[in-house]
C-alpha cells in the first residue's frame, strides 16, 4: 500500500513523521510539494520521495489531503482522472464536505473527511474523522489508523463537524490562552515568568491526566479541590461573577458559526 500526502505543510509533515514512527517504510510513502527546496527538505529528512501532484495520485492507495481548503478545487482538477477504483481519499482541509470532495472525483470514490488539531505536533492529536458515500468498515478503520499515528481518532458523523472544529481544532488555543492568563497573574503575584510558566503547565497536564487516567467526572475533580470557605471557592465565586463558564460557551457556539460560515464560502 502506498500512501501519497498532497500538501507538506506543518500539518503534512506530522503525519509524515507519525506514519513513519508507527512503522511504515519511507517507501511506502510519498509527498506532493509546490516548493522545491522544501520538497528537497523532507526528502533528505525523511528518506519519502516527492513527486508532482499528478504522479502522487498515479501510485498511491490513500490519497491524504492536507491543502488549504481554497488550493481544493484545483487539486481535484489536477489529479481528478488519475485515481482509480479502490482508492480512498482523506481529506484534512478544513470546512470541506465530503460531498463537495466526491464532485470533483470519479463516480463511487469513497472520501473520509478528518478535523485534526495541532498537538499531532507531540503524537498527542484528536482528530474526528467523518465517512462520506462509498466509505467501507474496512476503509474507515484504514482511515483511523493513519490518524493514530499522531494521537487519538474518533468517527463522527459529518454534522457535528462544526462542532468538532470548534471544541477540538480550535481548543488548543482556548488552552494556551487560560495558561497565558495564569502566567500573567503568577507574574503579577511576584512570581518569575519561569517559575509560573513551569507551575501553569504542569498544573495543566496533570489536571489533563487525572481526567484521562481516572475517568472521574471534571466536575467530581474540581469539587475534590474545593475545599468550603478556601482559597479554591474564593477563585471560582469570581470566575463565576465575571461569567467566564459562559463566556466559554458563547466562544464555542461562536467559532462553530463561524465554521458552518466558511463551509458555505
Amino acid at each position: 500500500m502506498t500512501i501519497a500526502i498532497f500538501g507538506a505543510g506543518v500539518m503534512g509533515e506530522t503525519l509524515l513523521s507519525g506514519l513513519l514512527r508507527s512503522g511504515l517504510a519511507p517507501g511506502e510513502v510519498v509527498i506532493t510539494e509546490r516548493r522545491a527546496d522544501r520538497a528537497a527538505e523532507l526528502e533528505a529528512k525523511y528518506g519519502v520521495r516527492a513527486l508532482t501532484n499528478a504522479e502522487g495520485a498515479a501510485v498511491a492507495d490513500v490519497l491524504v489531503f492536507v491543502v488549504k481548503p481554497q488550493d481544493m478545487t484545483a487539486l481535484l482538477a489536477e489529479i481528478g482522472d488519475q485515481i482509480a477504483p479502490g482508492n480512498l481519499v482523506v481529506s484534512l482541509a478544513a470546512g470541506v464536505p465530503t460531498q463537495a470532495i466526491a464532485a470533483g472525483l470519479p463516480e463511487g470514490t469513497p472520501v473520509v473527511r478528518v478535523m485534526p488539531n495541532t498537538p499531532a505536533l507531540v503524537d498527542q492529536g484528536m482528530a474526528a474523522l467523518s465517512r462520506g458515500a462509498h466509505v467501507t468498515d474496512e476503509q474507515m478503520e484504514r482511515a483511523m489508523s493513519l490518524l493514530r499515528s499522531c494521537g487519538r481518532a474518533i468517527e463522527v458523523s459529518e454534522g457535528y463537524q462544526n462542532a468538532v472544529t470548534a471544541i477540538s481544532g480550535s481548543g488548543p488555543a482556548y488552552v494556551f490562552y487560560v495558561v497565558e492568563a495564569m502566567i500573567e497573574a503568577g507574574v503579577v503575584l511576584g512570581l518569575p515568568r519561569e517559575t509560573a510558566t513551569e507551575l501553569t503547565v504542569q498544573t495543566l497536564f496533570g489536571a489533563a491526566t487525572m481526567i484521562r487516567e481516572t475517568g472521574t467526572h471534571p466536575t467530581v475533580l474540581r469539587e475534590q479541590v474545593t475545599s468550603p470557605g478556601g482559597t479554591t471557592a474564593a477563585a471560582l465565586r469570581t470566575l463565576d461573577d465575571h461569567k467566564v463558564r459562559a463566556a466559554f460557551v458563547s466562544a464555542i457556539e461562536a467559532a462553530a458559526r463561524r465554521s458552518r460560515e466558511l463551509a458555505e464560502t
